[in-house]
């Protein structure tokens, strides 16, 4: 698709009911600055035992020099907690195909910015698929789950009373699964933090991969969950946009029009997926940006979505 018919697709979602902005729609915070580091103060062991399906690599996992993680034995999440809690928390998985992911960048920026401002953080590693877990492609859906499990049984805190989710690329994807009614990903109850309710109040899905489907771009998150050409039955079944329905919690979209990476499609897609089910969207689209921005470099288009976030956050009911 090129720019006018990009332009011209998003004309016709903006009049199916949600909110859609431009990157020049109205003042937005700036990204945190350098100087403003929140520290996390606990790495908790998503499984108290090995994950459900056995499998995965062993011994120490890989970081590189961006803070990317690959070979990861045993899925975590690092914790952050603010001076002053403001009773949400969120729960923030990295992008990197399903090939690496890229706290270094995404994630763990992110933390640090939502603590800064009240909200306690927590950061999902979780099992990459092709590293040879017994569960395959469930199993970050396995872990997404147990983390909300987690998060709501009270390991962000005592005080946490809203629960959301933000993912970047596909990161997004596996937030966004994680946020509806999706069959795949059962296991066996560890505990009590698995017979709560794993429930998100609202998701931020920042240059998402969302719809796996042969009609999109092709991405390392397709080939790694369904296959380069999958069956339609196997791609709507591993795309989050199938699971979008009256019960999907109100959702916070930001995708660049420039996207090399995942089609410039998706987000508004499931901005309109949103719009047929009832459910709150805003759905904020970028002149350039590009992929893999994180939160942005300061004084660019791709550093405003913070802002919109924050206040996104702010006008939530709680």
């Amino acid at each position: 698709m090129d720019r006018r018919g990009f332009l011209a697709f998003l004309g016709l979602l903006a009049g199916s009911g949600f909110h859609a902005a431009a990157a020049e729609a109205g003042p937005a915070e700036p990204a945190p600055s350098p100087q403003r580091v929140v520290s996390p103060q606990r790495v908790l062991p998503l499984w108290p035992d090995e994950p459900p399906g056995g499998g995965g690599p062993r011994g120490e996992a890989r970081r590189d020099r961006r803070g990317a993680v690959r070979q990861l034995a045993r899925p975590t999440l690092t914790l952050f907690r603010p001076d002053r809690p403001s009773g949400t928390a969120v729960l923030i998985a990295s992008g990197g195909g399903y090939r690496r992911i890229e706290d270094g960048k995404e994630a763990l920026p992110a933390a640090r910015w939502l603590a800064a401002r009240g909200h306690a953080a927590a950061v999902l590693d979780y099992r990459l698929p092709g590293e040879g877990w017994g569960a395959g492609p469930a199993a970050p859906l396995q872990d997404a789950r147990r983390a909300l499990g987690l998060l709501h049984a009270g390991a962000a805190g005592p005080d946490i009373r809203r629960i959301g989710v933000l993912g970047f690329s596909s990161g997004a994807h596996l937030m966004a699964l994680a946020a509806g009614a999706v069959p795949m990903g059962a296991y066996p109850a560890v505990d009590a933090a698995d017979t709560t309710p794993a429930r998100a109040d609202f998701a931020a899905l920042i240059y998402p991969v969302l719809d796996l489907g042969d009609g999109m771009r092709p991405t390392s998150a397709q080939r790694r969950m369904v296959g380069r050409h999958p069956p339609p039955e196997r791609a709507a079944a591993w795309s989050a946009t199938t699971y979008v329905d009256a019960r999907y919690p109100p959702t916070f979209l930001v995708q660049a029009a420039d996207d090399p990476v995942s089609d410039p499609r998706q987000a508004p897609l499931m901005a309109q997926a949103c719009a047929r089910a009832g459910v709150p969207a805003e759905l904020h689209v970028l002149a350039s940006g590009g992929h893999g921005f994180g939160m942005g470099e300061p004084g660019t288009d791709a550093a405003q979505w913070a802002g919109w976030l924050a206040a996104f956050i702010a006008g939530l009911p709680r």
